[in-house]
């Protein structure tokens, strides 16, 4: 199988991991969970015992697991700042509908192929098959993620995105960790709206209050508190989300 960076990376790499779950049509997968009523606990390197406050971590994917940087990847297809103008005014314009899932992707492609001076065209063309390798993993964040994993930590992902990167997201090594997926564009709901964090809530039997929610806008968090679910703002101070989780 091919990996979406064509090469062994953090996020899509040749590591011996549990086999992927089945996928279902909104780009969600499920594991069982044993409930239980304990803490999680946690034995540090100096033989102390924390007890986890939470017992899941729902993540966001852009600017908390991979970063998405709009400027950069565009960058990778155009050779100048003027053509990157262009590009950006076309390309961008429609992207939260995207990832609302609300116009199709592909129709998009090629409508911004069409808008696009010829000499842009082939470069548009390649954007939108190729941005998702140019979307860089965030090393703490998977340090941390390695960590849950270990300690058998249910992790959990809620992430705006388009059909076309959920549907390459899930050749990524390091959502085969998660017991449970979202992406908002296959369910046509995109955060903040509350309907895709209650989809989260009821698809995979969890209570909001026993959850932590890691996402890098201040909106979506607020949202998860409204419902129950606590969380923090990302900012790439992992951390600050170790301290606030509990986690030694």
């Amino acid at each position: 199988e091919k990996h979406i960076s064509g090469k062994s990376s953090p996020l899509s790499g040749q590591k011996t991991l549990p086999k992927r779950r089945k996928k279902t049509e909104s780009i969600c997968y499920k594991r069982s969970i044993i409930a239980t009523n304990q803490p999680i606990i946690w034995e540090s390197i100096y033989g102390k015992e924390a007890a986890m406050r939470y017992k899941s971590i729902v993540f966001d994917f852009g600017n908390v697991i991979g970063k998405f940087d709009g400027r950069y990847i565009l960058h990778q297809f155009c050779a100048n700042d003027q053509d990157y103008e262009i590009l950006s005014s076309v390309i961008f314009t429609n992207w939260h509908e995207l990832d609302k899932g609300t116009i199709d992707y592909d129709e998009n492609a090629q409508r911004a192929v069409s808008l696009v001076p010829d000499r842009l065209k082939a470069a548009t063309q390649d954007f939108f098959r190729k941005w998702p390798k140019y979307v860089q993993p965030l090393e703490d964040t998977l340090c941390f993620i390695d960590a849950l994993y270990e300690q058998d930590i249910p992790m959990y992902l809620l992430s705006n995105a388009p059909t076309y990167f959920a549907e390459q997201a899930a050749r990524y090594d390091v959502l085969k960790k998660f017991r449970g997926i979202v992406f908002s564009a296959p369910l046509k709901m995109a955060k903040p709206d509350p309907a895709i964090y209650r989809y989260l809530f009821e698809t995979f039997s969890l209570n909001p209050r026993e959850c932590f929610f890691i996402d890098d806008l201040e909106e979506n968090i607020e949202i998860g508190r409204s419902l129950g679910m606590d969380g923090l703002v990302f900012t790439g101070d992992i951390d600050k989300v170790k301290a606030a989780v509990g986690m030694p």
